[in-house]
């Protein structure tokens, strides 16, 4: 199929900040070269984006104990390299728009568990935002270049 003609993916995600403003990354179990991201995943039929972000948030790394501090305005986009259209999401899609949040993180890092039901992750740590561009996977650079200036106008 020809990848113009493929959707794009509605989606969330979710930049998670803890207590010094650092911003929680994972290393992804399917692609564990030095690149990570922030909590994201599809929304499911007939679901909010709300609801969709805590259930993506829980099943991918067991945190509930958060405050939403803003949902973003408007959406934000990616598309697939060539090599991957076909490969992730069984071919339907070309890229993901996705509704961002912004929340604080308010457990205790105990509650951080990425052995879920279905783990997507097998690392995790805190970052500074200002690195957010360095760690992701070059097809989602530009996507994390304007969540940083959301994440900044919040910070700052």
């Amino acid at each position: 199929m020809i990848k113009s003609k493929l959707p794009m993916r509605k989606g969330v995600g979710i930049i998670i900040l803890n207590k010094q403003n650092k911003v929680f990354v994972a290393k992804r179990k399917d692609n564990p070269i030095d690149k990570w991201q922030m909590p994201q995943g599809g929304v499911d039929k007939g679901e909010d984006f709300y609801t969709a972000m805590r259930r993506e948030l829980l099943e991918e790394t067991s945190i509930k104990s958060i405050e939403i501090l803003k949902e973003l305005d408007g959406f934000f986009e990616y598309e697939l390299p060539e090599k991957l259209i076909g490969v992730i999401w069984k071919g339907k899609f070309r890229g993901q728009t996705q509704k961002w949040f912004i929340a604080k993180f308010l457990g205790d890092e105990n509650e951080i568990n990425l052995k879920t039901k279905h783990p997507e992750f097998i690392e995790w740590k805190w970052i500074s935002p200002n690195k957010l561009p360095d760690v992701i996977v070059s097809f989602k650079k530009s996507l994390y270049i304007n969540l940083l200036r959301e994440i900044k106008k919040f910070i700052d």
